[in-house]
């Protein structure tokens, strides 16, 4: 970020996502094990609409924003054209596992050689908080004011269901940004070693939709871990 033109940073940083986000945590792993791997000047990454968009300017990396839900298929291409770039999708749920959710399915079963981090916030944070696949049974959400239905989706089990023995899935949390560091410098790592998909849930807070407080929004995070579990779900690197 220091090759950043001067003039640039005063309007640019700090990041533009809502107090107690946790993109910037999600983004700050990111960009951690991506200074780590040395692999900067050959990382092409894909940003969806939807509060991923706001990660645009975040980095200097090659960056390109894409349709909404269609971040995968556009840094497949990306991987196809460029073999040698380490190509990186940056969604949210809503554009991993709703509109985006056929170009997810396809890139596991095709086990596509790219990385797709997804910020698992439980709603549909940019356009107002709406119930996303991800919300929780009886959630408060602006479309569901009386609370959601008992029907969610766990990305990250459906994942590993029918993920390549090849590939990695995992899930971190930004109340552990270490261990997330971690989970997303392995995938990468899976990438440049030319193994096949690579995925990273990240559980993140989003108290503005969430509208909790500090201690609220703790105790939402812990919730959502118990029902989306932490941990790698399919990685034979080390085996």
């Amino acid at each position: 970020m220091d090759s950043f033109p001067k003039s640039w940073r005063k309007s640019t940083k700090p990041h533009s996502f809502c107090p107690g986000c946790g993109h910037p945590i999600v983004l700050k792993a990111l960009g951690w094990a991506v200074e780590e791997l040395k692999i900067q000047n050959k990382t092409a990454f894909g940003i969806d609409i939807g509060c991923s968009l706001l990660a645009w300017d975040f980095f200097n990396l090659d960056t390109i924003q894409t349709h909404h839900g269609r971040t995968v298929p556009v840094i497949t291409g990306v991987k196809i054209s460029r073999p040698d770039a380490v190509a990186i999708a940056y969604v949210g749920d809503g554009g991993a596992y709703a509109i985006g959710s056929q170009h997810l399915l396809s890139s596991l079963y095709k086990n596509i050689n790219i990385t797709v981090i997804i910020v698992n916030n439980a709603n549909y944070g940019m356009t107002g908080g709406q119930e996303a696949p991800t919300t929780l049974p009886y959630q408060l959400t602006s479309s569901t004011p009386k609370g959601a239905d008992n029907y969610y989706l766990d990305g990250i089990k459906m994942a590993a269901s029918i993920a390549n023995k090849n590939a990695y899935v995992a899930r971190g949390c930004t109340d552990n940004p270490v261990q997330l560091k971690i989970f997303i410098r392995k995938a990468l790592q899976n990438q440049i070693q030319k193994r096949g998909l690579s995925i990273v849930e990240a559980l993140s807070y989003c108290p503005t939709n969430w509208k909790t407080d500090a201690k609220k929004t703790r105790a939402f995070i812990e919730n959502l871990k118990k029902i989306y579990p932490i941990g790698e779900f399919v990685n034979n690197n080390e085996k």
